[in-house]
């Protein structure tokens, strides 16, 4: 990203596109990995006895899914290091979030999909029920650290910066990576992938900018991250074939999330009004989709049969034509939302807000 660009995004200008089509890419990774591992997919190339061309397919398309969550955060890192947290922002992601929990419960409460108890219609829709592993609730929790998350990563010098990056990725990474048990949650990680993208941001040094470098070096960390998932399937069955993607602080996730966001920071594409609406309903598409062991179920068992689908030659076109069906469905979903309920909503908290301050000014006046 150019100096300009950086320049608009602090002025509170328009964002240049590469970023959020990387936002988009990002969700579509995620949307195919939830393809292979929720459906069913995942337990039939397991317990087959050889490695057929759908299962190989299945394994590359379904790769991604920890490595687009380092992405997902690395890009709120680089912008909200420079931003702030307000009320309205955190009530936003909250009623976001709620949204799709209540009308989904709804829909499939009264459709006779699923039953309903009190206590499991209560659990759903509590905005914070798993942060060890769940993203929404964890991504929740995670966003109110950002105020002082930024404190500590702008009174820190660039030094500090960097040794604070590198022992968080020693232990984090390096010693999770090489088998030594490290206690891991959600919140705390996506707090190491912040202080990683807020350096980018804060210290952008010159071969940070280079296309040639960051795209290659993309190119090599995806190509590993498929080799080792082919190789450890192949020659080590009782490991799982993930290992090194398995989780979002394994080293080539790492390694790929950070080297792709840095290959489309730097495209320069300047500001694409479709990409940028497009992108600002991605974390909408993974709440919908995601959004329940019953939109699971619904989704890519009995609507989709992606089992059915798993010895059928026509199964990549399947996969590819689902995951951007579901992405192109869930948009539409979300955008609607935007324009119906988000903005009047937030007109009147607009309006309300105005109101309170004017009568502060008035009684600090007085």
């Amino acid at each position: 990203m150019s100096n300009d660009a950086v320049v608009k995004i602090e002025r509170g200008g328009v964002r240049d596109s590469g970023i959020e089509l990387f936002r988009i890419i990002t969700m579509l990774v995620i949307v195919a990995h939830h393809y292979y591992v929720n459906s069913g997919l995942m337990d039939l190339v397991n317990k087959s006895p050889e490695l057929t061309g759908n299962a190989i397919f299945l394994l590359l398309f379904g790769w991604g899914g920890k490595t687009g969550i380092n992405c997902f955060v690395l890009i709120t890192g680089y912008f909200m290091c420079k931003s702030k947290i307000t009320l309205k922002k955190f009530l936003k992601l909250l009623l976001w979030m709620e949204f799709y929990k209540i009308l989904f419960l709804l829909i499939f409460t009264v459709s006779g999909y699923q039953s309903f108890t009190v206590k499991g219609a209560v659990m759903s829709l509590l905005p914070i029920s798993l942060i060890s592993t769940g993203f929404g609730s964890a991504y929740l929790v995670f966003y109110l650290f950002i105020p002082f998350l930024n404190i500590l990563v702008n009174a820190m010098n660039k030094r500090q910066h960097i040794l604070l990056m590198m022992l968080c990725l020693f232990v984090y990474t390096v010693l999770a990576t090489f088998n030594i048990k490290v206690v891991f949650n959600y919140v705390t990680w996506f707090c190491v992938i912040y202080i990683i993208g807020s350096y980018i941001r804060l210290y952008p040094e010159k071969w940070f900018g280079s296309k040639k470098i960051w795209g290659f070096a993309a190119l090599i960390s995806l190509a590993l991250s498929w080799a080792s998932i082919i190789a450890l399937e192949h020659m080590l069955p009782k490991i799982s074939s993930y290992y090194f993607v398995s989780d979002s602080n394994k080293i080539l996730a790492v390694a790929t999330a950070v080297c792709a966001f840095m290959f489309f920071k730097n495209l320069n594409i300047g500001y694409s009004r479709f990409i940028n609406t497009v992108a600002a309903s991605a974390y909408g598409v993974l709440l919908i989709h995601a959004n329940s062991d019953a939109m699971r179920k619904w989704l890519w068992k009995d609507t989709l049969n992606n089992v059915g689908m798993y010895n059928s030659p026509w199964l990549p076109l399947h996969a590819v034509c689902s995951v951007l069906g579901i992405y192109i469905v869930c948009t539409i979903i979300d955008m609607l939302r935007r324009i119906f309920l988000e903005k009047p909503v937030f007109k009147l908290y607009d309006k309300w807000y105005d109101n309170k301050i004017e009568k502060i000014k008035r009684i600090t006046e007085e």
